[in-house]
């Protein structure tokens, strides 16, 4: 499983820790991937690898060595980048890869561009992206992060995204309806043959 962090993932954390303790969620024989990183330590109480063991990890089976993640304070980043990538290749292609999507329309870190980063790289955060992590509490902000390329998350057999709140209609309908661009990076989450999508109606009023 690729795993995603943030506010909306939340409830879908809490959901499959329930179904877990219910015996419905085995998570003994999976193995996940963060499928990004902010530039500090997974050690950092900011870090989404402290996200998702407070979420998750912490809660439900997962055998530690089965968690892996990008250690955003690498001191070289673009090979901490290719460390990941070859992990991963060799671990196979996700089955699930759970993503959300950002008010200007950014799938992982892959902010709006001229051109999306294929593999995994380091990336600068745009300014609207550090004003939401400002009010979910990060305080500072990084300016930088590690994220999955958009390659990397197409090869995963099922994508499941999920949109929650009005801010995120007018993304989720332009991604799901518009035209594939790097300037709406969750637009190509589009050209995938097994995306489901789960929005509530605020996210989905536009569609």
């Amino acid at each position: 499983m690729v795993l995603a962090s943030g506010r909306t993932m939340v409830p879908v954390y809490r959901e499959l820790v329930r179904l877990h303790r219910s015996g419905r969620a085995p998570f003994s024989r999976c193995s996940t991937w963060n499928l990004d990183e902010l530039a500090v330590s997974p050690e950092d109480p900011r870090s989404f690898r402290s996200f998702t063991e407070r979420h998750l990890f912490g809660k439900v089976d997962l055998a530690p060595g089965r968690i892996h993640f990008l250690c955003g304070d690498a001191p070289d980043r673009p090979r901490e980048c290719r460390r990941f990538e070859r992990e991963l290749a060799r671990a196979g292609r996700p089955d699930l890869a759970l993503v959300g999507i950002g008010v200007n329309g950014h799938v992982a870190y892959l902010e709006p561009s001229r051109a999306l980063p294929p593999r995994t790289s380091p990336v600068r955060l745009s300014a609207s992206t550090r004003r939401r992590l400002a009010e979910d509490g990060l305080d500072p902000v990084p300016r930088e992060a590690l994220t999955m390329g958009i390659e990397t998350i197409l090869e995963a057999r099922e994508i499941v995204l999920v949109a929650v709140g009005e801010e995120k209609a007018k993304p989720l309908a332009r991604a799901l309806t518009g035209r594939v661009t790097p300037r709406l990076p969750a637009s190509f989450l589009s050209l995938h043959p097994r995306l489901v999508v789960f929005a509530d109606e605020a996210a989905a009023r536009e569609i």
